[in-house]
């Protein structure tokens, strides 16, 4: 059983620290990418992957490290993790180049993927009943709180000192963090079968994980077919041929292998009653079977369009970081006031309900976003559907956790954790993927066609539109030298691929929407195989 002891509401705080310490360094990193492209000189395929590697590798391991923390010690995983990111986030303050930059990303990505899903399953084994609906309400209005912060800390590092400090202040927070789970959280592990963590099954679902989101992120720049002559791939020396088919296809013809190859090997490993990395008998559970698949499409569009956003604000109205921190606070704004309603809520509405609310209200908040983003009307045109974007995400996000997890044996509580984290986070490098993908080439369209309007030379007008693209709209601020007209037409270009990556996170919402009609359809699992700490 869980301890009975005002302790453990503490320790609660602590967890959610540390899984803030998460999302902060997320939206932080959203709001000084414009400072980092200036500083590192990143193209906007290194902006995604500064971005996307950190995901990729996070996504790739959750599986990994949630089963490991159901053998090992969940907070004993979770203060290793919290350690490896906190070192990684220096090392990030340091770099002075985009490859040294997106290694210290990676080392990041296996940091947090150890503290994501420990997190809640160290809920799942702390709180039962209806204590555990009122701790996932705090777990989401702690993350709501460190949201708020941080764009505001972010902007006001990168403005007032330097971009790099905001991934140096991750040092002092990881400490107080590991401090304070050291002393008032109680460790939490499950009894575990023969036969070891399953090596082979997690080697399979790296694979498996991060081919998928490799070949999605890249076949803008290697082409999704064909090859892109302009861009080669290369790998430790070996180049991809420049001719015939992309390695993108391959890319993900590799990761649906793996999956089939993963599905049996873990069917394969349960027959035999071992360890598996993930009981498939999870997705029986229609709770977290439904509300995994309406995650998933959810985060494509909650996440994504965050990638735009603060890249518009900064160079197409030339605010400062902290400023663009200012106005994201709107969104972070609403999402922390919806978070402590979700916790006065709880008990009262149903938590598929809320997540119906929640996801509706995204829907409005982004679709208000793509229809009223101009350059004339400035932030304030997107402030008010960002704070009821907010609100949505705070309403959905601890909701749907708890309707996920509400259902699954503590003895596997990690493996559901990281099953749960691993398609959020799947949905996410996807969201980023696809709406990155749209931003960047919208605004090379426009341009292009605004260009010609111009009646500029075409040479001149290739230079402009690779200037943009590759710079990620870094370019925008210095193209008045060329002409206000010019610099006029980049930054429309870049409003139009913004307000175009807006309407398909709405697309992609929309859907999720639709998708949660079936969480609370069926009749909750039976759950006499729950294990009580």
């Amino acid at each position: 059983m869980p301890q009975k002891t005002r302790n453990r509401w503490i320790g609660l705080v602590f967890i959610s620290m540390a899984i803030s310490i998460v999302i902060i360094d997320g939206t932080i990193v959203n709001t000084i990418f414009p400072s980092i492209i200036v500083d590192l000189a990143l193209t906007s395929a290194e902006v995604q992957w500064v971005q996307e590697s950190y995901i990729l590798v996070f996504a790739a391991l959750l599986l990994v490290f949630g089963s490991i923390a159901d053998r090992i010690g969940r907070k004993r995983l979770l203060i290793i993790g919290i350690v490896i990111f906190a070192l990684a986030s220096v090392w990030a303050g340091l770099t002075d180049s985009a490859s040294q930059m997106i290694l210290a990303r990676v080392v990041q990505g296996i940091g947090g993927a150890m503290v994501l899903p420990t997190t809640l399953s160290l809920v799942n084994a702390n709180f039962q009943g209806k204590e555990r609906g009122i701790a996932f309400a705090v777990w989401g209005a702690t993350i709501g709180g460190m949201v708020a912060i941080g764009p505001v800390l972010g902007g006001w590092l990168a403005t007032d000192f330097d971009w790099r400090w905001a991934f140096g202040i991750n040092l002092p927070i990881g400490i107080i963090i590991i401090a304070g789970l050291l002393y008032f959280l109680p460790e939490s592990k499950s009894a575990q079968r023969a036969g070891g963590i399953d090596i082979v099954g997690a080697a399979i679902s790296v694979v498996m994980f991060s081919t998928l989101v490799f070949g999605l992120i890249e076949g803008r720049i290697y082409g999704w077919w064909d090859v892109n002559p302009n861009n080669q791939f290369s790998l430790f020396g070996f180049e991809w041929p420049t001719d015939g088919i992309s390695v993108i296809p391959i890319s993900l013809f590799i990761s649906v292998v793996a999956t089939i190859a993963f599905v049996l090997w873990e069917k394969k490993r349960e027959s035999e009653k071992k360890n598996v990395l993930l009981d498939l008998d999870l997705f029986k559970i229609g709770s977290f079977r439904n509300g995994s698949i309406a995650a998933a499409i959810i985060s494509m569009g909650e996440f994504g369009i965050l990638f735009a956003i603060p890249l518009w604000l900064q160079n197409v109205l030339d605010l400062s970081a902290i400023s663009s921190g200012l106005v994201l606070l709107w969104l972070a704004a609403g999402a922390f006031l919806a978070s402590g309603i979700g916790g006065a809520l709880s008990g009262k509405l149903a938590p598929a309900m809320a997540v119906r609310i929640g996801v509706g209200l995204e829907l409005i908040g982004v679709a208000g976003i793509a229809l009223n983003a101009t350059i004339d009307a400035g932030w304030a045109s997107i402030a008010g559907f960002l704070f009821v974007y907010g609100i949505g995400i705070g309403l959905a996000t601890a909701q749907l956790t708890g309707v996920i997890m509400v259902d699954v044996p503590m003895d596997k509580s990690g493996q559901g954790s990281g099953s749960q984290s691993t398609v959020r986070q799947i949905g996410s490098a996807l969201g980023i993927a696809v709406l990155g993908t749209v931003l960047f080439t919208s605004t090379q369209a426009s341009l292009e066609t605004r260009l010609t309007d111009l009646q500029l030379e075409s040479s001149q007008q290739v230079m402009i539109v690779d200037a943009v693209v590759e710079s990620a709209g870094a370019a925008i601020p210095e193209l008045g030298a060329l002409g206000p007209d010019i610099q006029l037409a980049a930054g429309e270009a870049f409003t139009d691929g913004a307000k175009a990556s807006a309407w398909v996170a709405g697309g992609f919402l929309l859907l999720g929407f639709a998708s949660t009609f079936n969480l609370g359809s069926r009749a909750p699992a039976k759950s006499a195989g729950r294990k009580k700490k």
